[in-house]
């Protein structure tokens, strides 16, 4: 099973830090934001410096509205300040935030994705060798960085380039031309096992060096309170997710796609309160992982043993010494497993 387990820090700016220290010490073994309430990479210079051995990554970074200039200049700045522990994750969203909260261009999210990924990879390759800067493509050019501009070279080399896909296109595109996958939190073991690793298999095919993130929508608790808790913030969660048209994939897997229109349709209407009760909870059962720290640890070691790291979606304020109870345990299982 992957020993790294990586939780998301959603601390306020000033509390960044402290919120980082503990995490290291409780023996997470990284910390990612994700493009939400808050932006998604000032929070990681502050767990950059705050922090001496965990990744730090942006899981995921909305892509599209961004230059890809901004992104190189943020990720180099990030790495260094590391020590090259971080990791540039990046994705679309969907057409509704990308045009109507974003206020940006949405024509072909894959190709878009990918001229950005390569367009940052050439801004980088430009810094790291001396080499002029020379990206011409289809939505974003690249042809002129002068010395004042050019941070110079990073001692680790650049960082590593990451794409959040779910659907098979934006999978295979990843494969292509990324360092690894940022996977979809809202997935089942029957999603991933015939639907997500024979696409990231398939595009591969002999290349290797490409890392996978697993994520996991997870409810975990030392006791029946904190389990309770958890569990009723993880069954909002998943409503939300089975409502997007985006989505439904998974849920056309075990033969739910309906579940995502009733669910769309509510969201319509403004019945947001009524979502968490209208998912069954065979779904629930299925794309979360419950249960105390040596169950969940145990779970996530059978759903993401092909990944290399995973991510922890938790929608509520799950304790420190749970956290670091369920990262001991992860560990013990690795030891046990390594063992044989």
């Amino acid at each position: 099973m992957p020993l790294d387990l990586d939780v998301r820090v959603d601390a306020e700016l000033a509390g960044v830090a402290a919120a980082v220290r503990e995490l290291e010490e409780a023996g997470v073994a990284g910390v990612f934001t994700y493009e939400g309430p808050r932006d998604a990479f000032l929070p990681l210079a502050l767990a950059a410096t705050a922090s001496s051995r965990l990744a730090v990554y942006t899981n995921l970074a909305i892509a599209l509205p961004r230059s890809p200039m901004h992104l190189a200049h943020l990720a180099h700045d990030l790495h260094r300040a590391s020590d090259g522990r971080f990791l540039l994750g990046l994705g679309t969203q969907v057409k509704a935030h990308v045009t109507r909260r974003y206020g940006t261009t949405w024509e072909s999210p894959v190709e878009q994705l990918r001229e950005w990924v390569l367009a940052v990879r050439a801004i980088h390759s430009s810094w790291q060798t001396g080499e002029p800067l020379r990206f011409e493509g289809r939505w974003t050019t690249h042809t002129y960085c002068p010395p004042l501009f050019d941070p110079g070279p990073l001692p680790h080399g650049p960082p590593p380039l990451l794409v959040g896909a779910l659907g098979p296109r934006m999978t295979r595109m990843a494969t292509e031309v990324a360092d690894g996958l940022l996977v979809h939190p809202f997935c089942t073991d029957r999603s991933l096992a015939e639907h997500t690793f024979p696409l990231v298999d398939a595009g591969l095919g002999d290349r290797n060096g490409f890392t996978v993130v697993g994520q996991a929508i997870v409810a975990v608790g030392r006791d029946e309170q904190e389990l309770a808790t958890a569990l009723a913030a993880v069954r909002s969660l998943v409503a939300f997710y089975a409502s997007t048209p985006a989505y439904r994939v998974v849920l056309d897997v075990h033969g739910w796609g309906d579940l995502q229109t009733e669910l769309r349709d509510l969201t319509r209407a403004g019945r947001w309160d009524e979502l968490a009760r209208a998912v069954p909870q065979e779904v629930v059962d299925a794309v979360v992982i419950s249960g105390t720290p040596r169950e969940v640890a145990r779970r996530l070691g059978e759903r993401y043993a092909r990944c290399d790291r995973v991510a922890l979606s938790l929608p509520y304020p799950a304790p420190i010494g749970t956290l670091a109870v369920l990262a001991d345990e992860a560990r013990a299982l690795r030891a046990s497993e390594n063992a044989f």
